[in-house]
């Protein structure tokens, strides 16, 4: 049995399904799960209409733009005038303008779950066509809602993954796979246990298909990119990358951690403990080999690996009284961040002042600023640039910082991490 992902550029255009489509039908004869992400830039423009970041004005126009998009998509997939896909997807679009209309009023404390009910959507959606279109051109499916699937805790945003709750409810969808039954489902999202809907953290698509890989013991995960495979930079940034053919789980997982866009940072470690190779290979050049994440002793080819994270935030928190940045300091920062649902890219502690770079999130931040302003003196910088360098020289770095200015610095024997301007 193996696992496909689609992210949400092999999907964006009725073209794209087609292709997509295509690659699956090439597997038809495997036992498949196929999971699928929101349809192009879909979740950035519902991140946009969620209670207490959206502006009631543009509300509307933003969910008559995404329901045209898909409905184009639609009209072009099904050209009979298939009515119930028609009718499912209108009645998903009903389903969210409720629940950006009916939110109560946003508070700090409800933008997390408010967050979750309304990006949700964007995957519902999107498997939603999919599904009928495989059906329609012969590549019978079923389609799953994996917020029954995939148990997690209450904790919006960055959901944790109740694994035995997972693993029972996946005994489901095994037996219809085994039975010969693909099943098309959506990735990024989950189920609490108290009914209410997660996700599993932004881009978490990979780890859906993670999790649904180690519980049903697959053979392989495949997620399809518009890249060869695992490259040592992003193309945005250079010219000459260089494919990596295979990466050791433990390095795999490293990079992500630190923000390589290829994977979730989740993604390898249910992969590891399953002992289930990954492989990322090309949409757009399905024949081609790509690369493969495993149990390899070491990255080939060995070389630089640069990742960039842009618009970063750094804080500065000082205690306001005569204390130190010690462990009760430290358990209070930490406490907050958790409760607040941040996640650290980068810190630094000295006697009198805690630093941590976040990813830059408004309403996240102004939470921050509020609940460490009642003990700590809060400043912050915003616009700036994570670089994380693996393999480095002195020599890679000049070039890369290329004379700005470094506002935290932090090396180990493989890796160094530099937080600069954007440039």
């Amino acid at each position: 049995m193996i696992v496909f992902k689609f992210g949400g550029a092999s999907v964006n255009s009725a073209a794209a399904v087609r292709n997509m489509a295509d690659i699956v039908s090439r597997y038809k004869e495997q036992r498949l799960a196929v999971v699928v992400s929101a349809m192009g830039k879909t979740t950035n423009r519902l991140e946009r209409m969620v209670p207490g970041v959206a502006n009631p004005d543009e509300v509307p126009e933003l969910l008559a733009e995404l329901q045209e998009y898909h409905m184009a998509i639609v009209k072009e997939l099904f050209d009979d005038g298939n009515n119930e896909v028609y009718n499912a997807v209108n009645e998903l679009f009903e389903q969210l303008r409720h629940a950006v209309d009916s939110a109560p009023s946003p508070t700090p404390q409800g933008y997390n779950a408010d967050y979750d009910r309304v990006v949700s959507f964007g995957e519902l959606i999107s498997t939603t066509i999919i599904s009928h279109y495989l059906n329609y051109i012969g590549l019978h499916n079923q389609w799953v809602d994996v917020r029954q699937i995939i148990i997690t805790d209450t904790h919006h945003r960055e959901g944790r993954v109740n694994w035995e709750a997972t693993r029972q409810r996946t005994k489901v969808i095994g037996s219809m796979i085994d039975s010969g039954i693909m099943i098309v489902t959506q990735g990024f999202i989950a189920g609490a246990t108290d009914g209410s809907t997660t996700t599993l953290g932004r881009e978490g698509s990979d780890y859906s298909a993670a999790i649904l890989s180690h519980c049903l013991g697959a053979e392989s995960m495949t997620i399809w990119k518009d890249v060869p495979g695992f490259l040592n930079a992003d193309p945005k940034y250079f010219n000459n990358t260089v494919k990596i053919s295979q990466i050791p789980y433990n390095e795999a997982i490293e990079l992500a951690y630190y923000g390589a866009s290829v994977i979730h940072p989740k993604t390898a470690k249910p992969l590891q403990n399953s002992n289930i190779k990954l492989h990322i290979r090309s949409f757009v050049e399905p024949e081609a080999e790509g690369s493969t994440v495993g149990p390899y002793d070491r990255i080939e080819p060995v070389t630089p690996l640069y990742i960039f994270r842009n618009q970063q935030v750094l804080l500065s928190i000082m205690p306001k009284d005569f204390s130190f940045i010690a462990e009760d300091n430290l358990q209070i920062i930490f406490g907050t961040l958790a409760d607040i649902g941040v996640r650290v890219n980068m810190m630094q502690n000295s006697a009198l002042s805690f630093s941590v770079v976040v990813d830059d999130n408004t309403q996240l931040l102004d939470s921050m600023t509020t609940k460490l302003g009642h003990q700590f003196r809060v400043r912050y910088n915003r616009g700036l640039q994570l670089i994380t360098i693996r393999n480095y020289t002195q020599e890679v770095i000049d070039s890369i910082v290329n004379h700005r200015p470094i506002l935290l610095e932090q090396r180990s024997r493989s890796t160094v991490q530099v937080l600069v301007t954007e440039g």
